[in-house]
């Protein structure tokens, strides 16, 4: 572990070619990623998981993904079901909670039932952005509702029905996207809200939750704390918000650093991301050009960002032995009432 590079890499397609191998044999990244591009079939994902940790040699390597239902779902039908979205469990909860609850704990266990046996260990899930009026709907029907209790409550039955299931939740995007006026994939919005507003609202979920092992940061700047840096390469947002007033002591992980709400070369890019203060940094798309910059920059993980990588490592448990079929035929039985 202490000779792995504080960067988690996605790879370009579904096969990994002997020149991604011996990339990421010499680079020794501490994790990786999946998309859509890198799915044909279960099977084939499942070998691909094992060539990327056997090209580090580390079975247990994190390999993520974002599957949280509704638009936001790498692995399709008909290898899998189309999940809802965040906004429709949250319909059920305002309707019946303990349903809510129930059928929110219940779509995490049945993604890890989905991803578990293929390699995947990590999902980028759950969302507690809390959408305000004005904001984009790059967050939207992702978010479980529009107020910052019902996002910690489901959020936080998200995060324990992927435990459940042998996976580890990522919290995003820390410290809060739902006000943000702009797709951070396009580019960088910036948020007027104080700092007690934000205080009040935004930050409120990711409090319930400081205490998960992994946090995904937000590009988005706010401008009453730091109007200069968007929080992904915020030393003050890092510090004060999310380390300080959140609680948050788990690995911090950038957002995709090629999305273009980031400005300058990949270089700069990511170093502006260490020297904010997150522990690793994400590269999702598999450009080896891009890898090769970034990795220019990258350290190995040491101090406080290994102890929290090992946290991570240490966090993951084996499944329950919850039925399978059982909770697929509750789930559906949960949503059709609603």
């Amino acid at each position: 572990m202490s000779e792995s590079r504080a960067v988690i890499f996605g790879c370009a397609g579904p096969e990994l070619s002997p020149a991604e191998a011996a990339f990421f044999a010499d680079t020794r990244p501490w994790g990786f990623i999946l998309f859509g591009r890198n799915i044909v079939s279960l099977n084939q994902v499942a070998e691909l998981t094992n060539s990327l940790r056997e090209s580090i040699g580390r079975p247990d390597a994190p390999v993520l993904i974002d599957q949280e239902g509704g638009r936001v779902q790498r692995f399709k039908p008909p290898l899998v079901p189309q999940y809802p979205s965040g906004a429709d469990l949250g319909a059920l909860y305002n309707a019946n909670p303990e349903a809510g609850l129930r059928a929110t704990w219940i779509m995490s266990r049945l993604h890890a039932f989905d991803l578990y046996p293929l390699g995947i260990n990590v999902d980028c899930l759950p969302v507690l952005d809390v959408p305000s009026p004005g904001g984009h709907e790059v967050i939207g029907s992702r978010a479980y509702g529009i107020t910052p209790d019902v996002v910690s409550v489901l959020g936080a039955a998200a995060c324990e029905g992927l435990k459940a299931g042998g996976l580890l939740p990522v919290i995003k995007h820390i410290p809060g996207h739902g006000r943000a006026g702009a797709d951070t994939h396009h580019e960088l919005p910036h948020v007027d809200a104080s700092r007690s507003e934000l205080s009040g609202r935004d930050f409120v979920p990711f409090k319930a939750l400081a205490g998960e092992a992994m946090a995904m940061s937000a590009h988005v700047v706010f401008t009453d704390i730091d109007p200069a840096n968007p929080a992904t390469t915020s030393r003050r947002v890092v510090d004060e918000v999310i380390r300080g007033e959140i609680g948050f002591d788990g690995l911090l992980m950038s957002d995709d650093v090629s999305m273009n709400a980031l400005s300058g070369d990949f270089a700069t890019r990511a170093s502006a991301i260490f020297a904010g203060g997150c522990d690793v940094t994400l590269h999702c798309n598999g450009d080896r050009a891009e890898m090769d910059a970034v990795v220019s920059v990258t350290p190995t993980l040491s101090g406080e960002s290994l102890r929290r990588a090992n946290a991570v490592m240490a966090a993951f448990k084996a499944p329950d032995k919850s039925d399978e079929a059982a909770l697929r035929d509750e789930f559906e039985g949960l949503m059709a009432a609603s």
